[in-house]
């Protein structure tokens, strides 16, 4: 993204690039109306069509575009399809016409998800190649680099430890312990590190402090600490490491070697380094034969679980911090117990307990995640146990046509690093478990996040590419917003029609407090707004917050404080509120849906939870043991449904992430190619008694407020769907399977 940035900026300079041209790539179509202009294929996304409408009017070379897509529909579909679009030229010579910046606008708008690699192709061919690779990193020469009073600075990513490769150069440098001092900083660690500290700066030792993010306060002690180091021990060097924070004091940053750490990138490069750490004489230390293929077993397991981290949300709902220490700790484990059943005699090992204390003990200790648990649990199911050794039926982790991911016969390690290098680069997302769909997804999130910052790296303009002032444009677009906006519901009129409010209707109350206070607040945020366009009050920083929302296209954080949670842009998110007014005022005026929109409620569980109770009530159930049993119906369009539950209630707007619906046969099935999300057909939920409910061949689906899904709090659960499925459960665990009522 930086190289990017720096290649725009040259560009700019010597007048290589459009204004208007770069506006829209970084923004498309940020419109809250939607396009006049009908779809003239169905394959593009609807995102995708707006912003094409919006292109063609950008430059005269652009409206060649819709006419070539209406006439060679074929051929843009097949190049639609292309597995790399990037890489094949447009229908009707199209390609020729335009530059390389303008192929990238017309990329977003039909393949988002490919712009990310087309943006590092177009540094390459601007800057070269070096501008796009990272250097390799080498602990000497940042010692080399360093001085007594230059103290190192680690940031980290996820799944990056350089603390084994400081203790490892500690060593070859004759400062290993008892010159090596380390500690982890936290809560009463402060006075310890600065002790550490003086000494070692006096005595010439190597000081290590990990996690400084973790104890941020004491970062300013340690500022004035480095300020008064005068004349330290020639030998003494201060190495720290920190996760990315805004909280790290600016003096020692401004002082200090900046080292940024990044895990290896690809199932195979991350198994040569883990692999690039055992020797020989680790792996002679047990005497069991089974030792050395579960060492390897328990190397593409830590592969996996960081690997899959890439694939966002869909991968885990926490991305957790999986690093070598995870290894080593398991390495030892295996190597005890293995060690433990040779001396014993046993013929069987312990699969159960080693399953236990690998997945839910060292490797599941970091996950908080109920749901991410399962996803390790089915991999340590899936990865160890004595089929391993079935010499009849050979272990395969994944195998297809272009590749093969087996485990080696017991033999050398030299003989698995070999079978390492054999490996494909690039790993496809079903080594994980996931469909090749993920990758799309991935793509897409990285390329929508670049895009995102790529906006705010962007100077403040005075007016747009069009000649219009800025203050114009937000002006316009809050006034359009504004005429959206309905009145407030008057409270104790609804109050009124309720005799003795049923559950529901007090949950619609409660929905509508929420909405009332979220108009109020848009209504009044716009007009203080338009005064300071106007220069009748100042611009606030809150008002200066919501004027570059509304010019970016994105949702202010002041609206979104008070709304439901979600992902939407702009545009997007107000015809969303529309519709979410539609059911509102459906329900106050003709009484309770017969079918839910469950998206268009401000805390959907308060309703399923309403439901519940009603039913509890009405057969006399403890509420502490009732659940909720849910059923896929044929029905597709709230239209077809003509009578609501006696017990229970139907919901829409549900969306399958992960997996595709079979309305046919009424169960899961595989994704289509480049279909990320299908809408679920209407859903039957109904609540019953726990110790009633039995189900066989059913997924337990998480439903997610958003594609968001659940955070390290918590927050974003709504309940869970029973989705009937042919496959065994642990296909659609690895896959990601879950449901989301409010998608991009």
């Amino acid at each position: 993204m930086f190289s990017f940035q720096m290649t725009i900026k040259i560009l700019e300079g010597d007048n290589l690039i459009d204004a208007a041209e770069l506006d829209f790539f970084l923004r498309g179509n940020t419109s809250l109306t939607k396009s006049d202009m009908k779809k003239s294929v169905p394959w593009i996304s609807d995102q995708g069509w707006e912003d094409l409408t919006k292109l063609v009017t950008v430059k005269e070379v652009f409206e060649a575009i819709l006419p070539s897509l209406s006439r060679s529909e074929a051929q843009w579909k097949s190049w639609f399809d292309h597995e790399a679009p990037e890489t094949s030229p447009f229908p009707d010579g199209l390609s020729e016409k335009l530059t390389d910046f303008q192929i990238l606008c017309v990329l977003r708008c039909f393949r988002i998800d490919r712009l990310m690699i087309s943006i590092t192709g177009f540094v390459m061919k601007r800057m070269g190649e070096k501008f796009v690779q990272p250097p390799v990193l080498n602990y000497r020469s940042v010692l080399n680099q360093s001085t007594p009073k230059t103290p190192v600075v680690f940031v980290l990513s996820p799944g990056a430890d350089p603390a084994y490769n400081i203790f490892e150069l500690a060593e070859q440098e004759g400062c290993g312990p008892p010159k090596m001092k380390f500690i982890a900083l936290g809560q009463g660690q402060g006075p310890i590190a600065q002790q550490l500290v003086e000494t070692g700066a006096s005595r010439g030792q190597w000081v290590l402090l990990q996690n400084c993010h973790l104890l941020p306060r004491w970062l300013k002690t340690l500022e004035k600490i480095l300020e008064k180091l005068d004349k330290p021990h020639k030998d003494f060097r201060l190495w720290l490491t920190t996760d990315p924070t805004s909280s790290f004091p600016l003096g020692i940053l401004q002082r200090s070697f900046k080292v940024v750490t990044e895990p290896p990138n690809g199932l195979k490069l991350n198994l040569r380094s883990t692999y690039s750490k055992i020797s020989e004489e680790n792996l002679a230390q047990c005497p069991h034969d089974a030792y050395r293929k579960l060492v390897y077993v328990l190397g593409f397991l830590h592969a996996v679980v960081q690997e899959r981290r890439k694939f966002g949300k869909l991968g885990w709902n926490v991305p957790y911090d999986f690093n070598d220490s995870d290894f080593r700790v398991c390495f030892s484990l295996i190597n005890t117990y293995l060690t433990k059943a040779f001396e014993n005699g046993d013929e069987a090992l312990p699969w159960g307990t080693l399953r236990y204390l690998v997945g839910e003990v060292h490797y599941g200790g970091r996950v908080v995640d109920s749901y991410d648990r399962r996803v390790l649990k089915t991999y340590l199911e899936e990865y160890l146990g004595e089929f391993l050794f079935d010499e009849s039926r050979p272990f395969f982790f994944y195998a297809d046509n272009a590749a093969t991911y087996g485990v080696p016969d017991t033999a050398h390690r030299d003989v698995y690093a070999d079978y390492i290098e054999t490996l494909p680069l690039a790993s496809s997302p079903e080594v994980f478990g996931l469909h090749p769909n993920a990758e799309i997804g991935y793509q897409t999130n990285t390329s929508r996040s670049i895009l995102q910052n790529l906006i705010e790296l962007q100077p403040r303009a005075t007016g747009s590419s069009s000649g219009v002032s800025r203050e114009d444009i937000i002006s316009a677009a809050a006034t359009g917003i504004e005429a959206k906006i309905p009145e407030v519901f008057d409270m104790v009129v609804v109050r009124k029609g309720f005799d003795i409010p049923t559950p529901t209707q007090v949950v619609l109350l409660q929905e509508l407090v929420y909405w009332n206070r979220l108009i109020t607040s848009m209504r009044l945020s716009l007009k203080e707004l338009k005064r300071a366009l106007a220069g009748e009050v100042g611009m606030s920083n809150d008002l200066d917050e919501l004027a570059t929302s509304i010019y970016n296209g994105t949702l202010p954080a002041a609206w979104q404080r008070l709304a439901p949670q979600t992902q939407k842009n702009l545009s997007s998110w107000m015809a969303h509120f529309e519709k979410r007014q539609e059911q509102y005022k459906s329900w106050v005026d003709h009484g309770e849906p017969v079918v839910i929109w469950l998206s268009g409620l401000h805390i959907p569980a308060t309703y399923l939870a309403a439901i519940v109770q009603t039913t509890c009530r009405a057969k006399r159930w403890p509420l502490d043991r009732s659940t909720l049993y849910t059923k896929v119906t044929q029905f597709t369009s709230p239209s077809q449904v003509q009578s609501r539950l006696e017990f229970g209630c139907y919901v829409y707007g549900l969306y399958l992430e992960g997996a595709a619906w079979d309305v046919k046969n009424s169960c899961l099935t595989r994704q289509k190619p480049k279909e990320l999300t299908v809408e679920l057909p209407i859903l039957q939920v109904i609540p019953t008694e726990e110790h009633a409910l039995k189900l066989v061949n059913t997924l337990r689906t998480p439903v997610y407020v958003t594609q968001h899904r659940r955070d390290a709090g918590g927050k974003g659960l709504v309940f869970e769907a029973d989705l009937d499925s042919k496959e065994h459960s642990s296909h659609w665990i690895l896959q990601g399977v879950a449901l989301c009522l409010d998608i991009i």
